[in-house]
């Protein structure tokens, strides 16, 4: 099994001030922190914008090359050629400031995009890539079911790790199906990358009755670290990347993951109750990944809008919420009422969201 720190940097997430410009001067300093406590594992991607950039500022131009390894991704919903593939990735090298990639990636496999990867030949272009020292391993990141999961890795054997989205509150979720595409990966013996371990934030915080359920047990531990060593607990992982958005947040990971403790089976038994009460409450499971946010034409701010709909829904009637949801729906951003249907999307949310039907409900809470 591929060795590498257990904890990643996820770079989909970086700080951005009130225009949406990368806070770089925070970037370095979370990068040293990071490094400072021995981890060297950085996630990012083509698509998230600004992302690779950020990285060389803070990292590849900071560090020594040998001293840490970068995940890149080569995204599917950008390919129209051939030729795509190889640009793309000479652009995301030199965006980098790199020569090489320790783990490269094909961008969220599910059936429509494992078709537009295997139409263009992504699978031997990053094979050819490895021949050629510009990759050590081969990957991908993964949305879809444990069936399509367990074609792929038979008909691509060639692949060195996978990437899955593993966490409590999804482990018996039927559509993302964490536990089932976990028990795949380890029939094919691929070493596991797990992304949204936090799942975008939301195994963070609860209501104050379902925190307590964790408090009263260890009052010193917050509420992310059991996510973190839940997935950090399993056999096979061997990277638990998160999407750390500032420095509290990568503070409170390095101390889970720098002394790092698994659960306990009294623990484990916690950690149930809590997604049982999770569930219960009526909320839209969206990771914030903003993948449906650029192509919307009407510039709906659909995860944002989630976030509105959801607080009010878990903590109850708020004007706080409201005054989010106005804050989002302002000036060239529409409110959820605006969808025009017109499903780009659905198309590709990693979830699979029924997305339409979810901005209707979203604007009856809000749209009055």
């Amino acid at each position: 099994m591929l060795s590498y720190s257990k904890l990643g940097f996820g770079l989909m997430r970086l700080p951005k001030d009130d225009e949406g410009t990368i806070k770089q001067t925070e970037v370095n300093r979370m990068v040293d922190a990071f490094m400072a406590k021995g981890f060297n594992y950085f996630d990012t991607a083509y698509a998230y914008a600004g992302s690779e950039a950020a990285m060389k500022a803070a990292l590849v131009d900071r560090y020594d090359r040998a001293l840490f390894t970068i995940a890149d991704k080569l995204p599917a919903w950008s390919l129209k050629s051939e030729e795509d593939v190889e640009r793309i990735f000479n652009e995301s090298l030199k965006l980098c400031g790199v020569d090489y990639f320790d783990f490269y990636l094909l961008h969220s496999i599910e059936e429509s995009h494992y078709s537009t990867y295997e139409k263009y030949h992504c699978f031997e272009f990053v094979s050819e890539m490895k021949r050629q020292g510009k990759i050590k391993y081969i990957g991908f990141s993964f949305h879809d079911s444990a069936e399509f999961l367990d074609q792929v890795l038979t008909e691509h054997p060639e692949v060195d790790f996978v990437q899955l989205q593993l966490n409590y509150l999804d482990w018996e979720n039927g559509v993302i199906q964490s536990r089932k595409n976990y028990e795949v990966a380890l029939k094919h013996h691929k070493p596991i990358v797990v992304m949204e371990p936090i799942k975008g934030g939301t195994l963070a915080a609860f209501p104050t009755e379902v925190e307590a359920i964790l408090k009263d047990y260890n009052a010193n531990a917050s509420i992310a670290s059991w996510a973190l060593r839940y997935i950090g607990s399993k056999d096979g992982v061997m990277t638990i990347l998160s999407g750390m958005s500032n420095e509290e947040q990568m503070n409170d990971n390095l101390s889970t993951m720098s002394d790092f403790k698994p659960l306990n089976v009294e623990e484990n038994n916690l950690i149930n109750m809590v997604t049982k009460k999770v569930l219960s409450y009526p909320t839209i499971p969206c990771t914030a990944c903003r993948y449906c946010v650029p192509g919307c034409p009407m510039k709906i701010r659909i995860p944002d809008l989630f976030t509105a709909y959801n607080s009010a829904k878990t903590y109850g009637a708020n004007r706080r919420y409201e005054t989010y949801y106005k804050n989002h729906t302002s000036g060239q951003h529409h409110s959820a009422s605006a969808c025009i249907e017109c499903g780009q999307c659905e198309g590709v949310c990693p979830q699979h969201l029924e997305i339409m039907s979810l901005l209707k409900e979203v604007s009856k809470e809000f749209d009055h």
